[in-house]
């Protein structure tokens, strides 16, 4: 039997290995394209756990960080697909952006956020490239409105369709989509930060009471996964039920509302015993439809 190992995709997970000082100053060099010795300080700010809804039972755990006593950063590992993933991002990010001003201030104080949102589903299927940066920019001469704003997404699962350049981002993008503990070894011996997120990743799983939190985070992410498959598979059934019984109650309207015209023109034309053989005759009806063009 393999020796226990958590998977830093669970949203749990990486949110504890981000509360290492190395760990998240080698994962937010990667993403932001900067040098680890740029990175002087990065503070863990306060979250809590955020829900959707009144009825959503999973909800988010997110990671905030203040890098360098100025710039924030959301980061947010989403494991179940999310329609509407760039509004919400939007939503938070702008939130974040926001809550920086207090009233009476002017607007100096406000600084860059940042949100990064890890996918474990494809948002972009018709680009090949698993990681995206946003910005605001000018739609003809490309210029860019602000920096203030900046969006970073990853597509976990486009690292098993297409092969890409070695890079650092990388390295973290396939070391966050391991799920063996060998290939964890392997990429955690191709940088010094990915060597502290393995270390750190083996002794949170050799920690039991945070064992029993991922697997019931765990647990929770794959009822929620089945919820919303039953919940799709019975809207779809529905969807059908009443496509069905729609198109059935359309053509019986239809069907009377002929019946109705062609009634008319019988007694008109004063052929009403053709009316009952047409009642019970649908080949002779036909006929009589075609006759008179209804």
């Amino acid at each position: 039997m393999s020796e226990f190992i958590m998977k830093p995709k669970v949203d749990f997970c990486f949110k504890e290995l981000m509360e290492e000082p190395e760990v998240r100053r080698g994962f937010i060099s990667a993403v932001l394209g900067i040098r680890p010795e740029e990175i002087i300080q990065t503070t863990l700010l306060p979250t809590h756990l955020r829900k959707e809804s009144q009825e959503e039972k999973l909800g988010i755990l997110d990671v905030r960080v203040l890098l360098n006593g100025d710039i924030q950063i959301n980061m947010e590992m989403q494991v179940a697909p999310f329609e509407l993933w760039a509004e919400r991002s939007l939503f938070y990010l702008g939130k974040m952006y926001i809550d920086q001003i207090k009233e009476g201030e002017d607007y100096d104080v406000l600084k860059k956020c940042i949100h990064i949102g890890i996918l474990d589903f494809v948002m972009f299927q018709e680009d090949e490239e698993f990681y995206s940066r946003f910005h605001i920019w000018e739609d003809q001469r490309h210029r860019k409105y602000t920096d203030k704003l900046e969006v970073h997404i990853l597509e976990l699962p486009k690292l098993d369709r297409y092969r890409y350049p070695q890079t650092e981002l990388l390295k973290w993008a396939r070391f966050i989509n391991a799920e063996r503990k060998e290939d964890l070894e392997m990429i955690a011996k191709t940088d010094k930060f990915l060597g502290k997120a393995y270390e750190a990743l083996t002794n949170l799983s050799a920690d039991e009471k945070k064992r029993l939190e991922y697997e019931a985070r765990e647990k929770a992410i794959r009822d929620h996964h089945h919820q919303m498959k039953s919940n799709w598979n019975a809207g779809h059934e529905q969807g059908l039920k009443q496509g069905i019984e729609q198109g059935i109650e359309q053509g019986e309207k239809s069907g009377e509302e002929r019946m109705a015209r062609l009634a008319q023109q019988l007694i008109r034309s004063e052929r009403l015993e053709e009316l009952e053989r047409a009642v019970e005759d649908q080949e002779y009806r036909k006929l009589l439809f075609e006759e008179f063009h209804i």
